[in-house]
């Protein structure tokens, strides 16, 4: 087993935890990049290494990217971030004893965004310097898991996660646009599997809608689940993942989700 942690330089604050099998293990495995949630505000506990226990269980590889937050996440900086970390996984693919070819990100809440920023961006001139002096797809996830994602500025969102991007004290449409990621997807964006809850009150169901519509124009497959009931912050939906005063983060109905995405990695990437 391999369990470090490296730093994203130059980004001083953003690590990559691994945890996966090494050689004594002959088949490589498929790498999952676990980007926790915090409205670009911290990263979540929770959300980090309850969640990779359960892919690393599941026969994945697994790393935590934390990445910078609070001004940190201005200038692209989380965007710039887990392009190193897909690019960091794959030139070290022997290494960790990794598929370079099935490399997903797995994102929750604002984590979420910087997930599927990472499929949606990963041609971005943004990242020219990131991908310098390789072919310039290393930074492409092979596929993405979007869990209660922060995703349009344009519908009811998280506005935190917006102005913390942008940089801006208030929210503002024109400066959100460009991280407005419904508005970005293109026929090169990978595939993606989205849960979401009907009633999450923190970021609206219609995230994952104006993704999951905006992948349609461009024929990009997806599976997207809505549960009926479930407030924001779920993680696992279960005892792992609540906190002292949290048993409303405890939702039988949804804990499937795990199991849900690990087929739809199966059988999508087969």
């Amino acid at each position: 087993m391999i369990c470090e942690t490296v730093t994203l330089h130059p980004f001083e604050g953003a690590t990559l935890t691994t945890y996966c099998f090494d050689t004594l293990v002959q088949t490589p495995r498929r790498a999952v990049i676990v980007c926790p949630g915090g409205g670009y505000h911290d990263v979540s506990t929770r959300e980090g290494e309850p969640v990779a226990a359960q892919f690393l269980a599941a026969g994945f590889a697994t790393f935590i990217l934390r990445y910078t937050v609070g001004e940190g996440a201005q200038n692209w900086a989380p965007l710039k971030q887990i392009a190193l970390a897909i690019r960091h996984v794959r030139e070290n693919a022997a290494k960790y004893n990794v598929d370079p070819d099935h490399v997903y990100t797995l994102g929750f809440s604002a984590g979420g965004h910087l997930a599927a920023s990472a499929g949606v961006l990963w041609d971005s001139p943004v990242l020219d310097e990131i991908a310098a002096g390789a072919p310039r797809d290393i930074l492409r996830p092979t596929g993405m898991i979007l869990s209660y994602p922060v995703i349009s500025a344009v519908v009811p969102t998280h506005q935190g996660s917006f102005r913390r991007l942008a940089g801006t004290e208030e929210f503002s449409l024109e400066a959100s646009k460009p991280f407005s990621l419904d508005l970005h997807v293109s026929d090169t964006t990978p595939p993606a599997f989205l849960w979401h809850t009907f009633n999450d009150a923190t970021v609206p169901v219609q995230n994952s809608l104006s993704f999951a519509e905006a992948m349609q124009r461009v024929g990009v497959p997806f599976e997207l689940h809505i549960f009926p009931n479930g407030r924001h912050g779920l993680s696992l939906c279960n005892e792992q993942t609540c906190t002292t005063h949290g048993s409303s983060l405890i939702e039988p109905h949804c804990e499937c989700w795990v199991e849900l995405a690990v087929r739809w990695l199966r059988d999508m990437f087969a």
